[in-house]
């Protein structure tokens, strides 16, 4: 089960615009083994919209996941920044601490920012 948690990427985001985000917890069933993902789309009208997505495809992995939180992130590929911000209704706010440090991991080369304001 360890193999199929290494094989989900941290961070899937879309590569333009302002969307909202969520950070999740995959844990390995009746296991110890974790990892937080993050997942963002425009396509999501509402957080729980892309919890609604991710939730079946893990567990037909045989994984199980919880949503931390969400936010939204500003996405501008052109000058190479992302701003996480927001917070979600339905899951309240993610640590965007955490989901900003993710972010870096993919997006070395950015200019990566996050704050508690609302817009």
């Amino acid at each position: 089960m360890a193999e199929a948690l290494a094989k989900i990427p941290n961070v899937e985001i879309d590569p333009e615009g302002t969307f909202k985000y969520i950070l999740v917890r995959v844990n390995v069933k009746d296991g110890d083994v974790n990892k937080n993902i993050i997942r963002g789309t425009k396509s999501a009208e509402y957080h729980n919209h892309i919890f609604e997505k991710i939730s079946p495809a893990m567990e037909s992995l045989g994984l199980m996941c919880q949503c931390l939180g969400g936010g939204k992130i500003e996405h501008n590929s052109t000058d190479r920044k992302l701003r996480v911000f927001g917070e979600s209704t339905a899951f309240g706010k993610a640590d965007h601490s955490v989901s900003v440090e993710m972010l870096k991991s993919v997006y070395s080369d950015y200019e990566i920012s996050w704050s508690d304001d609302k817009k």
